[in-house]
């Protein structure tokens, strides 16, 4: 997914104190940055400007140029972090217990997640392109962080090696993440039970074709 930096205003006066005199340092450290844009991203989405996480996380913009460069890559740390956090959900709701079933359940409540999050909305409210681009992503940071987290899901289906060691296994994990954007990447449904269950149907019957050749005999 690419990011466009957005436009970036100034602090209002602040006495005698110029922005380049600001210090660069974060006394809460850069969890405590990362956290604040999740925060400002799940109303503002790509329209979170460095001065607005400077302001919200009580440091200084030059602090923020200093690690991050642009509001940018800010927003793609953020939005990593709660795509990690929708995995992680998942894990604790829906965990996988190695099968095709249990991958397709826990995959599915990623799915949901996903599509439900403030974040996944408020993007899609900013930003015109950002989600189509995400759909017709095939490479970048994002891409390659979900297919290395279903990577790991799909390892115990191939017990002496994992994905690494069936080609066919280990083209999977792309695959599964190109049927998977549709059904997540669709806020508009959220709300519409018979539509996301319909998106959900039919994410789960996909994937279970994916992996037919791994399922286990009954």
């Amino acid at each position: 997914m690419t990011f466009t930096p957005q436009v970036l205003t100034l602090f209002p006066d602040h006495g005698a104190m110029s922005p380049a005199s600001w210090p660069y340092r974060n006394p809460l450290g850069a969890g405590n940055v990362i956290s604040t844009v999740r925060t400002l991203m799940r109303t503002d989405g790509l329209n979170v400007s460095v001065t607005a996480i400077a302001r919200a996380s009580g440091t200084s913009r030059n602090y923020l140029y200093e690690n991050w460069k642009t509001a940018s890559r800010l927003h793609l740390r953020a939005l990593q972090a709660e795509l990690a956090r929708a995995f992680d959900e998942a894990d604790r709701t829906h965990p996988s217990d190695g099968t095709v079933d249990g991958i397709v359940r826990h995959l599915t409540q990623v799915v949901r997640i996903v599509r439900r999050h403030p974040t996944t909305a408020a993007v899609a409210r900013t930003s015109h392109t950002a989600l189509p681009r995400a759909h017709a992503a095939t490479d970048g940071p994002l891409v390659q962080m979900i297919t290395g987290r279903v990577s790991d899901l799909l390892h115990p289906l191939a017990p002496r090696g994992g994905v690494w060691s069936d080609a066919a296994l280990f083209s999977r994990p792309w695959k599964v993440l190109w049927i998977a954007r549709p059904a997540a990447l669709c806020p508009e449904a959220v709300g519409d039970q018979e539509w996301e269950d319909t998106l959900d149907g039919a994410f789960a019957e996909l994937l279970r074709d994916l992996l037919a050749p791994w399922a286990t005999a009954d």
